[in-house]
């Protein structure tokens, strides 16, 4: 089935290095998702269970990774050509869609923009391998509010000391490579927030295990955990260093939180384009009063407007990929926002149009509702969006702790550190 990819062998890294073009992209992710990916879907969604042949197809086709650099293996495509691989494969399948958002996007992005040449080569061999790094943001008490997060990496000899649990963490438990943001003691003085690279399962990394796993209502295929951090051993070399330094370094790397902004929007926008091709067959297909159901008004309004919001959507996600270097944050704000209400608003429109037949199982369309939900809430909730987008309108800062920039029980150096970052935090 994988005859049209031009299947590649894994230890090719000549091959796997070429640069694709976007047509060339979108041929081969639409052959791979409608040849191998839509008829496992179903399956994985109501098994629960991680994709990893899928992992395996998009890392022989040269995806996995692609936006790594050449010189560490991959095939140096820009965010333009990652959000038209994630539309295309989100279109049958949303699980295999997040993989390749976080395979190309997030923390990926920040390793090779900010990391050693130690940290790029340890990411660059894994990712293009087939793993999906897993970001450690999200705390128990630490959601929107990412600033507020408790993780300790205290300072001990050549290295840290890391300690507390993450939450929420997609991947966990199948991914190996782990981006682990902490607050950063030396000599019990907090330095910053920084992220820490780890690798499961390797020697050293006995302090990391997973929690429990979070019963999702969609986008069942791929784990959301905990991730428990007890004693765990970090060398410094494993530190990610951003040019601005720990101490304000946090809004380096939440600038490159960007690009996993941008790639939700683009797995919302898969999943909206996939429901509504679904609806566009079925109103021409079903019968009712002697006649197709498309040729009713009220139904072909509402696939025009599903439509119309579509194509706003991608336009909204193409401008936030159009520069160089990370997106911008205003521009993906407002397509990650617009994008994931969309969406909602779009799948649900295709169920309707399906009558009973959407509301089964069965159908494609019911699995493609659930999964568009989290994307109002996932990556930045719609609200927090909202003032994300005001906030650069205004040019001012609106801190949304009760008495300013912090809760009053915040030390001096965390002041410092957090109003550097209070208008560039992926949450705040």
């Amino acid at each position: 089935m994988l005859a049209d990819l031009d299947r590649l062998d894994a230890s090719d890294k000549t091959e796997k290095s070429r640069l694709f073009t976007i047509e060339d992209i979108r041929r081969r992710a639409r052959s791979l998702a409608q040849d191998i990916f839509a008829p496992r879907a179903a399956s994985i969604d109501s098994a629960e269970m991680y994709p990893w042949e899928n992992c395996f197809a998009l890392r022989d086709a040269g995806f996995m990774g692609m936006t790594i650099p050449k010189a560490y293996g991959g095939a140096g495509a820009g965010y333009r050509e990652a959000v038209v691989l994630v539309e295309e494969v989100t279109k049958v399948c949303g699980v295999t869609g997040r993989i390749a958002v976080e395979a190309n996007m997030g923390a990926i992005g920040a390793i090779m923009a900010y990391g050693s040449e130690k940290q790029k080569k340890l990411a660059a061999e894994l990712v293009l391998d087939g793993d999906k790094p897993a970001i450690c943001i999200t705390e128990p008490e630490s959601g929107s509010a990412a600033t507020e997060m408790t993780t300790r990496a205290d300072k001990v000899g050549n290295g840290y000391v890391l300690n507390g649990i993450k939450h929420w963490i997609t991947g966990g438990g199948v991914s190996r490579l782990h981006l682990i943001f902490a607050r950063v003691y030396e000599n019990d003085e907090p330095q910053g927030i920084a992220g820490f690279l780890v690798v499961r399962g390797e020697p050293g990394a006995e302090g990391l295990s997973i929690g429990r796993r979070e019963p999702t209502m969609g986008l069942r295929g791929i784990p959301e955990t905990e991730v428990h951090l007890k004693d765990l051993h970090v060398p410094s070399d494993m530190m990610l260093q951003p040019p601005s330094g720990i101490r304000k370094g946090f809004g380096d790397l939440m600038t490159a939180y960007n690009g996993q902004r941008v790639g939700a929007a683009a797995v919302a926008l898969g999943i909206a384009v996939g429901a509504y091709e679904q609806a566009e067959d079925f109103i021409q297909k079903r019968e009712q009063f002697g006649r197709p159901i498309c040729e009713f008004q009220g139904l072909q309004w509402m696939l025009a407007d599903m439509s119309v919001q579509i194509s706003a959507a991608r336009a909204l996600i193409n401008e936030a990929v159009s520069g160089e270097g990370f997106p911008d944050k205003m521009k993906a704000a407002q397509a990650k926002l617009f994008t994931s209400e969309m969406a909602v608003t779009v799948t649900n429109n295709a169920l309707q149009m399906h009558g009973a037949a959407g509301y089964s199982r069965r159908n494609p369309v019911e699995r493609m509702v659930r999964d568009a939900r989290m994307f109002t809430i996932g990556g930045g909730t719609a609200q927090v969006l909202r003032n994300v987008i005001a906030s650069d309108l205004l040019k001012r800062k609106f801190p949304q702790t009760r008495d300013g920039y912090l809760v009053r029980t915040a030390d001096k150096s965390s002041m410092e550190d957090l109003r550097s970052v209070v208008d560039r935090s992926p949450e705040c």
